[in-house]
């Protein structure tokens, strides 16, 4: 007998239809309740003041790139001696805070000195050189190679995260990480096609293989420096980090100012508004990254905060479109919007807390 004969179901068939039917029912109400809760996910009020956190975040490091280029247009390259006004800048601010701190308050600046003074220099000699690492990476390779390379910090976050402050990730959590990395890397071929990594080519050194270890080693540093935030942000007040990175960032990267770029700084024309001007705006816009990022990442994480500002590279595009004349292509947009669904899906569960280390003595106020 041919197998087309036969077209009706047989009698088990018929009894195995309703549970066919019923199994995509239940996929159907599964997959309606995982949207349903997306959408109350993306309108609850914590995902939308971190999310904002985040994306403000970006804006100041848009800025940062702004200004850079401007300066490199002038022929100005001195990444340490504009890092050291921005930690002289938190110094200034926030190490005067903790001197003046009263004993109900917190810690005084001498007792967080004698106490932890060394952890903190650690800390921000590490800050300091994965700032001048990967900004020192562009004179040796491209932007493209910067750009992919420079998501190797939150590698070094996620796995620190779980090592260290006993994160608990869900595939969910990964799946987010990895749409928002996609998404930078259509924001990468989106900058090949539209020919705009192959003038950062031209310009820089030929050396590439260096300027993508530096991006690495960098990148590495920045993963090291969020994770330990992260940990004193949530048990201290955001003023002991900020103060103490100022300090100790100052003191750093002065010395390395002095030793390495103070001919190239004495050869500037401050009088000229383009120099003095991006300057100014560089070293503003780092400061309200550091003292954004250590909100942000006391209400979030540091995993959170790395993904987030991945959409920086799209911000930066949207003014150089302006004051550049990049050219725009809409895989930016496609991109950027991956980005986007890579934040909302990291935040769909929570990631499990660490457990806050008490002190004695200490009160743990990370309200100021």
């Amino acid at each position: 007998m041919s197998t087309y004969e036969h077209i009706g179901p047989d009698s088990d068939d018929e009894e195995a239809f309703p549970i066919q039917h019923q199994s995509c029912e239940s996929k159907t109400w599964q997959w309606k309740g995982w949207l349903l809760k997306l959408g109350t996910v993306i309108g609850s009020r914590e995902f939308l003041r971190s999310f904002a956190l985040g994306q403000l975040v970006s804006l100041w490091l848009c800025g940062t790139a702004v200004f850079s280029g401007l300066l490199q247009e002038q022929g100005v390259h001195t990444p340490t001696a504009q890092s050291f006004l921005n930690y002289a800048l938190l110094c200034l601010v926030f190490a005067v805070m903790l001197a003046c701190r009263q004993e109900e308050e917190g810690r005084h600046l001498g007792i967080i000195l004698r106490q932890d003074g060394w952890k903190y220099a650690i800390l921000a000699l590490i800050d300091v050189e994965a700032n001048y690492l990967v900004v020192k990476a562009y004179s040796y390779t491209t932007i493209t190679s910067v750009q992919l390379l420079d998501c190797f910090s939150i590698l070094v976050v996620v796995v620190l995260s779980w090592r260290l402050l006993k994160a608990q990730y869900t595939w969910l959590h990964l799946v987010g990480v990895g749409v928002s990395i996609l998404g930078l890397v259509g924001l990468v071929l989106a900058d090949v096609l539209s020919g705009r990594n192959d003038v950062a080519a031209a310009d820089n050194g030929s050396n590439q293989g260096l300027g993508d270890l530096l991006v690495v080693i960098g990148a590495s540093l920045y993963g090291v420096s969020n994770v330990a935030q992260e940990f004193i942000v949530k048990n201290f007040p955001r003023s002991d980090f900020l103060g103490m990175i100022g300090l100790f960032g100052s003191l750093i990267s002065g010395v390395q100012f002095i030793i390495l770029e103070r001919d190239e700084v004495a050869k500037l024309d401050f009088s000229s508004y383009k120099i003095w001007l991006p300057w100014l705006g560089y070293v503003v816009c780092l400061f309200l990254i550091y003292t954004c990022m250590t909100v942000a990442i006391q209400q979030t994480s540091a995993t959170t905060l790395n993904i987030s500002i991945l959409s920086a590279d799209f911000y930066a595009l949207l003014f150089g479109l302006v004051i550049f004349h990049y050219q725009f292509h809409v895989l930016y947009i496609i991109a950027f919007l991956l980005v986007i669904l890579g934040i909302v899906l990291y935040s769909v569960r929570p990631v499990g807390e660490m457990e806050m280390q008490e002190q004695p003595g200490i009160q743990q106020t990370t309200n100021r």
